[in-house]
C-alpha cells in the first residue's frame, strides 16, 4: 500500500513547503493533477512545477494528465524529470503510441478511466501498461465525494490483471479517506491518491498516518 498525496489540495503559494511536510511523514511520491480547462473545467499546472518540485526535493513525481491531446505535452513532462505518467482513455485518440512513446522515456506508464468508462476497454493495452489510474469520482475538482460503485470496478479491473497474471498496479485517485481507503484496498487498489485527506489536516503526519492505519 502506497499513499500519494495530490498537490491539487495544499496550498500553492508555499508549494515548497507542503511537499517537504508529507516527505517528513514518509511519502516517496506526490501526484500532480494537470487540467487544460478543455478535458476538465479547471486550469492547474504544467512541467515548470514538476521541474521546480525535483530541485527541491526528493519525492517522486506521479504525472496525471487531464487534457485534451496528451501526446502533445508529454515531452514537457518527461524532460521535467515525471517519474510516471498516466493519460485518460477517454482523451487519448493514439493510445498505443502515447503509452509507448512514455515507456520508451523510461517511465512508469499508465492509463486513466473515468468513473463511467469500463474496464474492459483496456484489454488489448492493459499487458502495457505499468498502472491503471481509476478515478473515483468525475476528474476536475478536489474534494469529492467517493463513488460507491468504483469498489465493483476496482475488483473487476483486479481480476483482469491476476487473470493475465500481469505486474500491473491499480491506483485510485477521488475521495479517499480513512473510510473509502480499506474498501480500495480489500477490492485490490495498491496505490492511493489522497489531496483532502491529507493536505486538509493541520497535521499532516497524523494524516499520513491514519490513511496508513486504515487498512489494518
Amino acid at each position: 500500500m502506497r499513499l500519494v498525496p495530490s498537490i491539487l489540495s495544499a496550498d500553492f503559494a508555499n508549494l515548497e513547503s507542503e511537499v517537504h511536510e508529507v516527505e517528513q511523514a514518509g511519502i516517496d511520491l506526490i501526484h500532480i493533477d494537470v487540467m487544460d480547462g478543455h478535458f476538465v473545467p479547471n486550469v492547474t499546472m504544467g512541467s515548470n512545477v514538476v521541474r521546480a518540485l525535483k530541485k527541491k526535493t526528493q519525492v517522486k513525481m506521479d504525472v496525471h494528465l487531464m487534457v485534451e491531446e496528451p501526446g502533445d505535452l508529454l515531452p514537457s513532462f518527461i524532460e521535467a524529470g515525471a517519474e510516471m505518467i498516466s493519460v485518460h482513455f477517454e482523451a487519448c485518440r493514439h493510445l498505443h503510441r502515447t503509452i509507448q512513446i512514455i515507456k520508451a522515456a523510461g517511465v512508469k506508464a499508465g492509463v486513466a478511466l473515468n468513473p463511467a468508462t469500463p474496464v474492459d476497454f483496456l484489454k488489448q493495452i492493459l499487458p502495457d501498461l505499468d498502472f491503471v489510474l481509476l478515478m473515483t469520482v468525475n476528474p476536475g475538482f478536489g474534494g469529492q465525494k467517493f463513488i460507491r460503485s468504483s469498489v465493483e470496478k476496482i475488483s473487476e479491473l483486479r481480476d483482469l490483471i491476476d487473470f493475465r497474471h500481469l505486474k500491473t498496479e491499480i491506483e485510485v485517485d477521488g475521495g479517499i479517506n480513512p473510510e473509502t481507503l480499506p474498501l480500495c484496498f480489500k477490492a485490490g487498489a495498491s496505490l492511493f491518491v489522497a489531496g483532502s485527506a491529507i493536505f486538509g489536516s493541520k497535521d499532516r503526519e497524523s494524516a499520513v498516518r491514519a490513511l496508513a492505519a486504515s487498512i489494518n
